[in-house]
């Protein structure tokens, strides 16, 4: 039956199935590469991995640091930064087109635009305005999410019911109390959806940037070693992106249920 639910000890076996078919498929290829050519690198064995791991979580004799240390501080800090920045400003521009019309005239034309320039084409001008520090992967994956956003927060504050509204009128609740208390509290969950939506495409965003100009980061790792083709050192750095922001989307995900549990009833 389409849609019919599953207990959830069988969704974790058919999940944890996926991973070890994944996994399986990997040292499939990894072995047929590797009788072709025993020296190759592209396509490590789990031995070369375990290798490339040993290498990243170890103290570089050179610069007296670990690689992953240095590397997920500056990563992290930048994707934080540039996601609290890109939310919050997409919350208030979100909120001001789906409240009041004449905001909605003024701001939805440029969100529509501005969600259809890709952050990673317009690189050299985050350069010249933002420089190449910090700011400049705040303001790029600020820029990259906002304008999407504030869109999928402004269709939300669309579908608010108006029977509430006027309901909350009725019974005397001012402007501010209608905004915080009925559509705030109506649409955070739907845009804990669309900040999860958004969790990936913000690390396009910032490892593209570190890739071009970062001396530090997950970025500027990844395109130094793939230069030396030391993929046992580049495929453990993808892994550790991709556990981060699946992290960040599990903790997403059960804090909409632990707040709004109205909305994720009978979800998975």
């Amino acid at each position: 039956m389409i849609r019919r639910a599953i207990d959830k000890k069988k969704s974790l076996m058919i999940g944890v199935l996926s991973i070890l078919v994944l996994m399986g498929f990997y040292s499939l290829v990894s072995h047929w590469q590797h009788q072709k050519n025993p020296d190759d690198s592209t396509i490590p064995t789990w031995t070369q991995l375990g290798q490339g791991v040993q290498k990243i979580i170890e103290v570089n004799p050179r610069s007296d640091e670990r690689w992953i240390v240095v590397d997920s501080k500056a990563t992290m800090s930048r994707l934080f930064l540039g996601l609290f920045f890109g939310v919050a400003g997409a919350v208030v521009i979100g909120l001001l087109m789906g409240c009041f019309t004449p905001f909605e005239a003024f701001l939805a034309p440029p969100m529509s635009l501005l969600a259809k320039v890709p952050p990673t084409a317009a690189l050299a001008v985050f350069f010249v305005l933002a420089g190449t520090d910090t700011r400049m992967y705040v303001a790029m994956i600020s820029f990259g999410v906002l304008p999407t956003l504030a869109q999928s927060i402004y269709l939300a504050v669309k579908e608010v019911p108006d029977e509430t509204l006027y309901k909350a009128y009725t019974l005397g609740a001012s402007q501010t109390e209608l905004i915080w208390n009925i559509i705030l509290r109506h649409i955070m969950p739907k845009m804990l959806d669309a900040v999860r939506l958004q969790i990936g495409p913000a690390m396009v965003y910032l490892i593209a940037a570190e890739m071009v100009v970062g001396d530090v980061g997950f970025g500027y790792r990844i395109r130094l070693q793939s230069r030396l083709l030391n993929m046992n050192v580049v495929y453990p750095y993808l892994a550790v992106l991709a556990a981060f922001g699946f992290f960040m989307d599990v903790l997403l995900r059960r804090t909409q249920h632990i707040f709004f549990r109205w909305y994720t009833h009978g979800k998975r």
